[in-house]
């Protein structure tokens, strides 16, 4: 058999018309006239039909691609570098990414495009993450050791504003994660595209923008006070590859800083021999910081509830000093603060937390316990689940906001009102007759984020179970309100911190006696809605006794008079009150100093 056939002629096709290729006409039409295009059906044959509307969707469509991937070099990731100065700039890193992709073989071109486009993605979430961070906390998100801290924030945001923000919340950040990724890639995708079909033009215009960032970096061009060539992108990624570097060596650093005690060896009758026989409350006011005292638009108001409560004070018998501690957070993170006090290390990060609260490490609580003479309880409203940390801490017994007896509303994240915590207090501790001396932490939770609303002081007769609260609660203001208008999260932050101190002064005034000992002092700065700008970390902190002996061991510190610390009072860091506290109150001339 052939292995070659010829092939068959078609019976309707004339040679010449196959010669030519040509088709022949349709049945009723003209031989040699041009058949009319069919648009596709459906969806994909509009481009067709309206072919103005397609040019115009694929040039916008690409000019959104550029605005896209533009948006991610320039975005800074503080909200308050929002401007529109931040968006008229030249990227290096986006002229770099261009002469990459163009100088790539065509078959590496569109991988290194999708690449691009994820990276770029992920780069833009981490600045929203750090723009929330920033407003928050003050600084950027640790790519290392703040994870556990966004689970925190969604109990936060479920327990201010409820379920419904809370999966609003979740919601949108899962979407921010996705979409800003897809998108990214499309967009570079598209742009590269472009950009290999005009490849001529493409590289002119890359050299043009490299020769004019290097002109602007060079002749230091700026519009509005803001250079016009960046490398900001670049240099945001270099601090975040150190940030991961120092958080892996950290953990071995703290662990020798842990290591080092100066009382660790000291016999339990040679522990706090100046304070036997006394009642001595370490307590927080949630996030009492220095702005509260020295913001013109809130010192007027809180100089004068420390005032009249410096007088109350000392109508009752009661002399007082005050100076600053620096705290090793602002805004949140209450915990990280209270274990440096307690422990005399700096807690600054959730990592050097856990790994405090699983060693041995001697706090300031446990040095009570260790002593014998003291009774160590919590009065911790704001724990509402399992806290193993307790133990840690030295506590003997704790009292959570389930355990307190209250029988009140939540003021937004705020379990239970200061007043009534302290008064349960005075009604499960200090009040019972025939007891040992009280060593206690207290926290005092009513001036927490989101200060909406708050309670007010009313007559500690008529607490009650706290029933009462429910209608002091709907006087209050509304917290999605009051947080429209930075102004209003202000006054009603001041009003918070003023309630808590007025609950402690008045406690102390009703219930202290000659054996009372009183430490409080802030966890905390407030969030920078309220601090507007301020990078000081400093909060107050304040003494109270009776006995003048109290006073006299501390007389050394150069602390001021009253319940206000002087502009230049003496600023520690918070790690070092344990060590001078112990110090200050340990046998006369044997303790050892650090």
């Amino acid at each position: 058999m052939s292995l070659f056939i010829r092939p068959r002629r078609l019976p309707d096709t004339t040679e010449g018309e196959a010669d030519r290729g040509g088709d022949p006409a349709a049945p009723g039409e003209a031989a040699g006239s041009t058949p009319p295009v069919v648009a596709p059906p459906g969806w994909f044959g509009w481009r067709h039909r309206w072919p103005r509307t397609a040019r115009g969707v694929t040039v916008g469509t690409t000019v959104l691609a550029g605005v896209l991937v533009l948006f991610a070099f320039l975005m800074p990731n503080q909200v308050e570098r929002l401007d529109v100065r931040a968006f008229v700039r030249l990227p290096a890193e986006g002229i770099l990414l261009v002469a990459l992709l163009l100088a790539l073989p065509s078959r590496w071109r569109r991988t290194a495009a999708v690449v691009s486009g994820v990276l770029l993605g992920l780069l833009t979430v981490l600045k929203f993450v750090d723009m929330g961070f920033h407003q928050v906390l003050a600084r950027p998100f640790d790519l290392v050791l703040d994870w556990i801290l966004l689970d925190d924030a969604a109990d936060f945001v479920r327990e201010s504003f409820g379920r419904g923000g809370q999966v609003l919340a979740v919601a949108g950040v899962i979407v921010l994660f996705v979409a800003l990724p897809a998108l990214m890639t499309l967009a570079t995708v598209r742009l590269t595209g472009l950009m290999a079909r005009h490849r001529p033009v493409a590289v002119r215009t890359t050299l043009v923008l490299g020769v004019a960032w290097v002109t602007c970096v060079t002749l230091g061009v700026r519009v509005a006070g803001v250079p016009v060539a960046t490398k900001g992108t670049a240099e945001m990624l270099g601090n975040r590859v150190e940030q991961v570097r120092a958080g892996l060596r950290d953990a071995r650093v703290f662990e020798k800083e842990a290591a080092v005690d100066a009382f660790a060896k000291t016999p339990p009758d040679r522990l706090l021999t100046g304070l036997r026989g006394k009642d001595v409350l370490f307590t927080f006011i949630e996030s009492y910081g220095r702005a509260a005292i020295d913001d013109p638009a809130m010192a007027g108001p809180v100089d004068a509830a420390l005032k009249d409560g410096t007088r109350r004070l000392e109508d009752a018998g009661f002399a007082s000093r005050s100076g600053w501690l620096k705290s090793p957070v602002t805004g949140a993170g209450s915990w990280l603060a209270h274990s440096t006090f307690l422990s005399g290390l700096w807690i600054k990060n959730q990592q050097r937390y856990r790994s405090l609260t699983t060693s041995d490490r001697m706090t300031l609580t446990k040095y009570f316990r260790k002593a014998g003479d003291w009774r160590t309880v919590g009065i911790v409203p704001g724990v509402r689940r399992a806290w193993p940390e307790g133990e840690f801490f030295g506590l003997d017994h704790i009292y959570d906001s389930e355990h307190l007896g209250y029988q009140g509303p939540y003021f937004s994240w705020t379990p239970v009102p200061d007043q009534f915590s302290l008064e349960a207090f005075e009604r499960l501790e200090h009040g019972r007759k025939d007891r040992e001396p009280i060593m206690a932490e207290i926290i005092l939770a009513s001036s927490h984020n989101p200060w909406s609303p708050i309670a007010h002081m009313i007559d500690w007769d008529d607490l009650g179970d706290g029933s009462v609260f429910h209608r002091i609660k709907k006087e209050g203001t509304d917290p999605e309100e009051v947080w429209q208008d930075p102004e209003k999260v202000r006054t009603e932050y001041r009003r918070a911190i003023e309630y808590s101190l007025s609950s402690i002064t008045e406690w102390v005034e009703r219930y202290g006696d000659e054996n009372t000992v009183l430490v409080f002092l802030g966890d905390h700065q407030p969030v920078p809605t309220v601090t507007a700008g301020s990078t000081s970390r400093d909060v107050p902190v304040t003494i109270v006794a009776k006995d003048p002996k109290v006073l006299d061991r501390v007389d050394g510190w150069g602390w001021t008079d009253g319940l206000k610390p002087a502009p230049d009072a003496p600023r520690w860091g918070m790690d070092e009150f344990r060590d001078r506290f112990m110090t200050a109150y340990g046998p006369r001339g044997e303790a050892v100093r650090p």
